[in-house]
């Protein structure tokens, strides 16, 4: 009995840990990646070569870090693209070596064709990246390789291996991308809606320190439903037979609706907060919504490892609870409140019936990019596009810092241009935080090296080099200074078993590393710096116009509802777009130098102010499927608002000169007739639009600032 006990402890200890792995989309990519590296160290030491083992791992490694999510068919595409660019990048470095001034020229010329290419779509980005790392790492061991043409082989050998490897993983689940990219999506949600919670109670200060804590939730909120659609249109375009997709297209389009609810707002929630007769049902609303975080967490979970959702019983009690508090406090079903719960209400309902209302014969459209490759090619060939200004800051660096290489004869100066190509990103904002990770991982990582390695046989460094290559793949996309202090130890290792050199080599990757930093950051401060504060009037065109366009499709689905309401998902989704580009020139706003952060309280006031806006709108279409016969006075109040709204826009791009007090003023008459216009049929839709008018009326006061930056 003592051992029926003792085995069924082990085994619900081993599902535990199954199911706690698979809950980390980033150790099953760390587990594939050390899979493939240490099966082929280890082959090749115990067959005495070093040299074979250590270049196979790093070409599995370039493998592993291009890899894309797409259907099977499709990764088996990206694994021959890469089998082909991988070759042709390593042997060009090997054949021009011996010629330096060749050499720098073909890597300039190359990384701008292959940034470029990278723009066309994410396989090419995958695959292009990977090239341009195989052709340093090529560079790195040309001194040591026994022949020219080995390194090139083994490099390509090895991400073939992994790209095969990979493949067969995910032939036993075929459909485990997209459960890994809906599971993102809802939990990105979930973190929505766990820090919209917060609203309840809240004053005004509190308010807006919460919307911009939210904004920049909802940017990783909308990034997850792009990667979704991304995918889905993968399995889509693989699949004759679109039924297997049925569950995870309901999925997304349930992420989807349960996004525009979590994102509605129907009144300021410092006002809803002032009420002291409404304090219990403020105090439910911020249960129902930590507890419907905890239901969407729950169901991402139950998509990673398998398993069926069950709704909690408590979230239905809470409802009805809240509902019957709702009804004591007699308040009216235009009350923002009553509005605000009757989101709650579907947003439950929607959960709890996610594997049902499935309709076989109704498969919803997806935004699509239709364009050739050569049309998405001719795009980028502009020099103000920011691809190809990226191309080419890349591709100057790698000339400087191949260039004091060559001509200081620095020891392992490859390493610098394997710093620029992780450090340099296509905003100052973005190399400033990877310089200051790469930095600092690399430090540690060569201080923790130098201090375990010598603990460590000749067999525990092979144990170490594959246990830091797990670790690295795990904290590479989480927080890549760590990840950095695990491929340094990887490095070290790997030097120590090909010439026992690992301590030797970890002062000169130091100084490359801070050599690299440096080159990145002078070349993203000086050639063509793109300040924040100067995309605002463009990006604040950029939000109106899209709102507007949204405002639009919320109209026209008001009038006529449709079984397929993609141009209104579209619009959304731009509109979404727009508004992740305001928070992040806020956010990254921060990093430029301090003489460049002018109009930074504008940028953040905006940013609180567009996403609030964006809430209203949300909560306009939220209630779009909602009969309503009386709706043609909103048609006149809508109209006067999107002419107000493409004023402003053409205001701020210099189009036509607008007056922005005559726009003020046409705010404020809208929003007269709204506070007067007040049937109670369609008193929602009236709350609603004098927020939208009002909110805009403060966005326009804050756009004066801009119209004296010139871009």
């Amino acid at each position: 009995m003592q051992q029926l006990s003792y085995f069924k402890n082990q085994l619900y200890w081993l599902k535990s840990l199954l199911t706690n792995f698979l809950n980390n989309p980033n150790r099953l990519l760390a587990f594939k990646g050390t899979t493939v590296i240490g099966f082929l160290v280890v082959l090749m030491l115990s067959l005495g070569l070093p040299f074979y083992a250590v270049t196979l791992g790093l070409g599995a490694l370039a493998g592993t870090l291009s890899e894309t999510d797409e259907h099977p068919n499709g990764r088996l595409k990206s694994t021959a693209l890469k089998v082909l660019s991988f070759a042709i990048s390593s042997f060009s470095v090997e054949l021009l070596q011996p010629y330096p001034v060749i050499l720098a020229a073909g890597l300039a010329v190359s990384t701008i064709v292959f940034i470029v290419i990278g723009g066309i779509s994410e396989r090419f980005r995958g695959v292009t990246f990977g090239a341009l790392l195989v052709g340093i790492y090529t560079m790195i061991g040309a001194q040591i390789s026994p022949t020219w043409y080995i390194q090139p082989i083994l490099l390509t050998a090895g991400a073939f291996i992994y790209g095969v490897f990979s493949y067969l993983v995910l032939r036993l689940k075929p459909y485990s991308l997209l459960e890994e990219q809906l599971s993102r999506g809802f939990l990105a949600l979930s973190l929505y809606f766990e820090e919209k919670s917060k609203l309840f109670p809240s004053d005004e200060k509190e308010g807006k320190e919460i919307r911009a804590k939210l904004a920049l939730l909802n940017v990783q909120t909308v990034e997850a439903l792009d990667k979704c659609k991304e995918v889905l249109n993968s399995y889509s375009e693989s699949l004759t037979d679109q039924t297997p997709l049925i569950p995870y297209l309901n999925y997304f389009m349930v992420l989807q609706g349960l996004h525009e609810r979590a994102a509605s707002s129907h009144e300021r929630y410092d006002l809803l907060s002032t009420n002291p007769l409404s304090g219990a049902l403020i105090g439910g609303i911020r249960q129902v919504l930590h507890e419907l975080s905890r239901a969407i967490k729950n169901f991402s979970e139950n998509l990673l490892t398998g398993t069926r959702y069950k709704h909690p019983i408590a979230l239905d009690w809470l409802m009805n609870t809240i509902n019957n508090l709702l009804i004591s406090n007699e308040l009216k079903p235009s009350d923002p409140l009553s509005l605000l719960l009757r989101n709650l209400r579907q947003s439950n309902q929607t959960l709890k019936g996610i594997y049902y209302n499935q309709d076989n014969n109704l498969l919803p459209k997806l935004e699509k990019d239709n364009r050739t490759y050569i049309e998405r090619l001719k795009v980028q060939l502009n020099f103000n596009h920011p691809r190809m200004r990226y191309a080419l800051r890349l591709s100057i660096a790698f000339l400087i810092g191949y260039s004091i290489s060559e001509y200081f004869q620095i020891a392992k100066g490859e390493w610098i241009l394997l710093t620029i190509l992780f450090v340099l990103q296509p905003s100052y904002s973005e190399t400033r935080r990877r310089l200051l990770q790469r930095i600092i991982g690399t430090f540690s990582g060569v201080v923790i090296g130098i201090l375990i390695i010598r603990l460590f046989t000749f067999h525990g460094q092979i144990v170490l080099m594959i246990t830091s290559a797990y670790f690295f793949f795990v904290w590479m996309k989480r927080r890549y200074s760590v990840g950095v202090i695990f491929i340094t130890i990887f490095v070290l290792c790997a030097f120590n078993i090909i010439a026992n050199k690992g301590v030797d080599v970890m002062a000169p990757r130091l100084i490359d590393t801070l050599i690299g930093a440096l080159i990145s950051f002078f070349v993203v401060r000086f050639l063509w710096p793109e300040w924040q504060y100067e995309k605002l009037p463009v990006l604040l065109k950029e939000v109106i116009h899209k709102n507007t366009a949204y405002f639009r499709a919320i109209l026209n689905e008001y009038k006529q509802s449709t079984t397929d309401d993609l141009a209104y998902r579209i619009a959304r989704r731009e509109a979404h777009r727009a508004d992740n580009a305001l928070v992040m020139a806020w956010q990254n706003m921060q990093l430029d130098p301090k003489k460049q952060q002018q109009l930074k309280n504008t940028a953040f006031t905006l940013t609180y102010l567009n996403h609030a806006l964006l809430s209203y709108l949300s909560a306009l279409g939220a209630h779009r499927t909602k009969q309503n016969k009386e709706i043609s006075h909103l048609l006149t109040f809508e109209n006067h608002i999107l002419k107000v709204l493409e004023k402003t826009s053409n205001s701020l791009t210099g189009q036509i000169n607008s007056n922005l007090e005559n726009i003020e003023d046409s705010l404020e008459e809208i929003s007269d007739h709204l506070l007067k216009n007040n049937r109670e049929s369609t008193q929602m839709e009236n709350i609603l639009l004098y927020n939208i008018a009002e909110v805009t009326l403060q966005i326009v006061e804050e756009a004066k600032s801009l119209q004296s930056i010139t871009v």
